[in-house]
């Protein structure tokens, strides 16, 4: 007989030795005094000067680089700062063509480069080599110039397809003299690289059982030095632990891929709740992988403590019923969004979660042409919840609206998104994406429907065919530095690039939806502040991914799909929402609630145009 899983052994329990501090014991030994180091590893800004610092005491010369983002990592360390960007006129970079993957794989490491400098500053050219550097050449205001050529080191490596990839990696270089790397030029596995290493092995080892679900949670614990560095004026934060979260998550889904014989990126994937937790402040790393039970649901609560506006919600409800939904600016708990929907006169509809909570949904039915509405199917993408039900709220004003309401699709991976964002609020946390039984929960097809169940209730009972689906994605750099950079299966949404439209329609559907989809983007334009935000953020996509790959209709980005799931027309959102508080959070559900009501009064105008069209036939 097995333990109970939180009584088993872990998985693993390792400590690994910080490569900062071997290079300082190592080269601080007499035998390399008078010597020239050069390295690049995993560490922040600070702990790579005390470290410079402690070796020239030892008569050592030293610099030390950033292996993630070297080429940004050179800007922020000797070129610009937010008061000194100004005086820049002209950047020219020149990148490699890479041996292995992406062939702008290169230019989109730089990001958010341009966004560092003055607009237009920025030119990023092909260079024709593989040789993994940038070369560099600024000119400032006055004539002054300088050229540099910043080494990026890589790996090449097969990923879990077993596709080539190149990979950022350590690197040492010892000369006798300054420039040179006559003494040691090699690439060395750091313990950034060795923590994922090892947890991708420990896995691997381990007698996983043959049918899904392997576990109910996999917790990866990693603690080691890291660093996070805010870019306050750009909007983005380098960050070691938000990118080892993202790459071993997705790391481990590819595994047990492969182990259930499934293929690459099959969402039906059902091996349980992986959730890795990595945290900075150690001074060397430690992992741990071990499993565990699921934690019993808490408890709905009274109150709802947290940020201001969530005060201002409680406070607002107890007076009239309804919270001021306008001014949450972070997202709020779920027994808050129970609350709120429980407050409309509708007919009301469940559906249970694996962990035990409810998935709850609203019925009201009208004269209009019936709508559903839906958010929080990847819990991490948290503007879309308040956005819908800011929007049921203004169409239970209407007489006639008529519309089904599930406003967290998700509650297990949201209750697993707040958990996380205890620790990092700022972090993506795609481990709260999926359902606690680790898949997509549009793409679950057997029993047990559990949570799948109420997006088909919500369909019978309205008979709606639109569906209005809001989602989100990252609204900074997504990367998986340790798997080939940029992330698999999700390489059009590495980078931000405004909010955007994804519409989705049945076989002979098409006519209504690309008509509903041009109604919702001319509507969209009076939106405060949206086509500038759209302009902005197409503008640093363009400098670093090239053209978007997406039609334009009135300045919004829009993908058209035939798909036969669901109702004969989707309509889903993206806004870059992945994770924004404060007044860029009231501005995403702003523009999400925006996006539903112009939804809804397109379809109902063409429903009135479809009976026109009918009633005229028949006389």
């Amino acid at each position: 007989m097995h333990p109970p899983l939180d009584q088993a052994p872990p998985i693993l329990d390792l400590a690994l030795e910080r490569t900062l501090t071997a290079w300082v014991q190592r080269f601080s030994q007499p035998q390399w005094r008078g010597k020239f180091i050069e390295g690049w590893l995993f560490e922040s800004p600070p702990a790579r000067r005390a470290a410079e610092q402690q070796l020239a005491a030892a008569g050592v010369q030293a610099r030390f680089h950033s292996a993630y983002k070297p080429l940004v990592q050179f800007f922020l360390d000797e070129v610009v700062s937010a008061a000194t960007a100004a005086q820049l006129a002209s950047v020219h970079i020149d990148y490699p063509q890479p041996a292995a993957g992406d062939a702008r794989r290169f230019a989109l490491e730089a990001y958010p480069l341009a966004a560092l400098l003055p607009a237009g500053a920025v030119q990023l050219l092909a260079r024709s080599d593989q040789q993994p550097w940038y070369g560099v050449r600024l000119r400032w205001h006055g004539g002054r110039t300088r050229t540099a050529r910043i080494h990026a080191p890589n790996r090449q490596h097969p990923d879990s397809t077993g596709t080539p990839v190149l990979s950022p990696t350590g690197w040492l270089r010892v000369g006798s003299s300054a420039g040179l790397a006559d003494v040691l030029d090699s690439a060395v596995s750091t313990d950034y690289e060795e923590a994922w290493q090892q947890i991708m092995q420990a896995v691997a080892r381990h007698p996983w059982p043959a049918q899904e679900p392997y576990f109910e949670r996999l917790d990866i614990r990693i603690d080691l030095p890291g660093y996070e560095q805010p870019i306050t004026w750009a909007d983005e934060t380098i960050s070691t632990l938000e990118a080892l979260h993202e790459d071993v998550y997705f790391s481990l889904l590819e595994f047990f891929q492969q182990h259930s014989g499934r293929t690459a990126g099959d969402r039906r994937l059902q091996p349980g709740q992986i959730v890795p937790d990595v945290r900075a402040g150690a001074e060397q790393v430690r992992v741990r992988v071990q499993l565990r039970a699921f934690d019993e649901p808490e408890p709905p609560k009274g109150a709802w403590p947290g940020t201001r506006a969530e005060a201002q919600g409680a406070r607002g409800l107890a007076q009239n019923g309804q919270p001021p939904l306008e001014l949450l600016d972070s997202p709020p708990p779920a027994a808050l969004i129970e609350r709120i929907m429980r407050t409309w006169p509708a007919e009301r509809f469940s559906a249970p979660t694996r962990q035990g909570r409810a998935v709850q949904g609203c019925y009201r039915a009208g004269s209009q042409e019936p709508v559903f509405i839906s958010a929080g199917q990847h819990a991490n993408e948290t503007s879309g919840i308040v956005g819908a039900l800011r929007a049921a709220q203004a169409l239970h004003a209407q007489p006639g609206a008529h519309f089904a309401l599930i406003a967290l699709e998700n509650p297990d991976g949201y209750a697993l998104h707040r958990e996380l964002c205890q620790q990092h609020p700022g972090h993506m946390h795609h481990a709260a994406r999926y359902s606690a039984l680790g898949d997509d929960i549009e793409y679950r097809e057997h029993a047990p429907l559990l949570e799948r169940q109420a997006r088909q209730t919500a369909l019978a009972l309205s008979g709606a065919r639109l569906h209005v689906n809001l989602h989100g994605y990252p609204a900074h750099e997504w990367t998986r530095p340790l798997s080939g950079y940029m992330p698999r299966g999700f390489a059009d949404w590495m980078l931000p690039k405004g909010f955007f439209l994804i519409l989705r329609h049945h076989s002979g559907w098409q006519g209504r939806a690309r008509a509903l989809l041009h109604s919702v983007c001319r509507q969209l334009l009076q939106v405060p502040g949206l086509a500038e935000f759209n302009q902005r953020q197409r503008q640093l996509y363009e400098c670093h991914a090239g053209p978007l790959p997406f039609e334009v209709i009135d300045g919004i980005a829009c993908m058209v799909q035939e798909n036969t799931r669901d109702a004969p027309v989707t309509l889903i959102s993206e806004f870059p929402d992945e994770t924004i508080h404060g007044p860029a959070f009231r501005f995403a559900h702003t523009v999400q609630m925006q996006t539903v009501l112009a939804a809804v009064r397109a379809w109902q105008h063409l429903a009135r145009a479809s009976e026109n069209v009918g009633s005229r036939a028949l006389t």
